[in-house]
């Protein structure tokens, strides 16, 4: 079966902060993330940067959103339109009923309550809007700021999943987190 195009809305992300399509003036963050020491490994930024890596990791993202994959959102600050990350609502299992979720920022935006932020506003528009009944999201075990980034946005740890994802050069165990519908009146969701 072949999915619909999607169109990624623009979404408020809490006061501060809005979710939109990535452009290409997004650039400088691909820059940004291509020299994080893991945001490459574990995504699709290029590992090195250059202008035509950078606008093939943007024309990727719109791809995702064409081919009905999901809706990668760029992260941006409204005081100064700056772009700071992404979070991304995949739906590969939506058929089941699940969409898993993924998000990084920046190094220099890191430790100010944005992922959180992020997450929270796409979480209450999958779940209220778009209907899909659970969530997922997949944290290595060593990475305490992406478990609290989960656990504050209301993200029940399931468990651990051994070997569970290729990473760079080898397999690493993830833990998996959910959320349901029920779970956004929980006062962590809030």
């Amino acid at each position: 079966m072949v999915a619909a195009p999607l169109d990624v809305p623009l979404l408020a992300a809490g006061d501060r902060f809005v979710l939109r399509a990535w452009e290409i003036g997004d650039l400088p963050l691909v820059r940004e993330a291509s020299s994080d020491d893991y945001i490459p490994l574990i995504t699709t930024v290029p590992s090195t940067y250059s202008q035509a890596a950078g606008e093939a990791f943007v024309r990727r993202q719109w791809e995702r959103a064409s081919s009905g994959g999901g809706y990668p959102f760029v992260i941006v600050r409204i005081e100064d339109g700056r772009p700071l990350g992404m979070v991304g609502l995949w739906l590969r299992d939506r058929d089941e009923g699940r969409a898993s979720l993924g998000y990084w920022l920046a190094g220099s935006a890191r430790g100010q309550g944005i992922a959180a932020e992020a997450l929270r506003a796409v979480v209450r528009w999958a779940l209220g809007d778009l209907r899909i009944a659970r969530l997922q999201l997949y944290v290595e075990p060593w990475n305490a700021g992406s478990q609290r980034t989960a656990e504050h946005v209301g993200f029940q740890r399931e468990g651990l999943l051994r070997s569970w994802q290729q990473v760079g050069e080898e397999r690493r165990d993830m833990i998996m987190y959910s959320m349901l519908g029920a779970d956004l009146s929980s006062p962590a969701a809030d």
